[in-house]
């Protein structure tokens, strides 16, 4: 196990790194703000899911495999760009003008939790950097003289997490306080809906070029 010194440096350092919002916060307050708090929270659930699965993923060889082979980490970034890329299309999609075959009723509501919980965890499954992180920055904390590595990584994993969910659900619950306001008119929901597809088509390019 690590130390207490260990825990403790690992925890100010991983802070430090998940306070400047990235990609997951930028997606949970999308979600947030479009359908509100509840379908923040279940974006949150999902992402760190997603990072969840990476950890293990890590503690069992996969992401050093990942890395050694340049080609895959290659696909997953492109594999992840263009799941953000069919998100942005969805929300274009319901973004689309008001008319006499498409009346106000028919616009859409909340999609389900299932969707997404699967939609968060896919983000974050198809985001290298979540890998490279676990592969780059945990190993640096890891004392082999301390015990099992896996179980090492595990418990630091687990502290990023915890810091991860604090972090992200704290935006998730700041945005999904302006969903009222943003969502009390066809028209406010389409302006939202075409913002967040902006948004999604931006985080596509950085996937593909970061």
């Amino acid at each position: 196990m690590p130390t207490t010194a260990t825990l403790l440096t690992f925890a100010l350092a991983a802070a430090a790194l998940v306070v400047v919002p990235g990609p997951s916060v930028v997606y949970v307050m999308t979600r947030g703000v479009e359908f509100g708090r509840r379908a923040g929270m279940v974006s949150v659930a999902g992402l760190e899911m997603g990072s969840l699965l990476h950890l293990i993923a890590t503690v069992a060889g996969l992401a050093t495999l990942l890395t050694a082979w340049p080609a895959g980490l290659q696909l997953l970034q492109w594999a992840g760009a263009g799941y953000l890329l069919w998100l942005a299309l969805d929300q274009f999609r319901s973004a689309r003008p008001v008319g006499r075959h498409r009346p106000a009723a028919s616009a859409p509501g909340c999609p389900s939790t299932l969707r997404l919980f699967r939609e968060g965890m896919l983000i974050d499954l198809l985001n290298p950097g979540t890998a490279m992180f676990f592969l780059a920055f945990l190993p640096q904390f890891v004392d082999p003289t301390r015990g099992p590595v896996a179980v090492q990584i595990m418990v630091l994993g687990g502290c990023y997490l915890v810091l991860a969910v604090l972090n992200d659900s704290a935006y998730a619950l700041a945005a999904g306080g302006l969903a009222k306001r943003l969502r009390g008119s066809h028209g406010s929901r389409r302006r939202t809906a075409t913002v967040t597809g902006i948004i999604y088509v931006g985080l596509a390019c950085v996937a593909v070029l970061v």
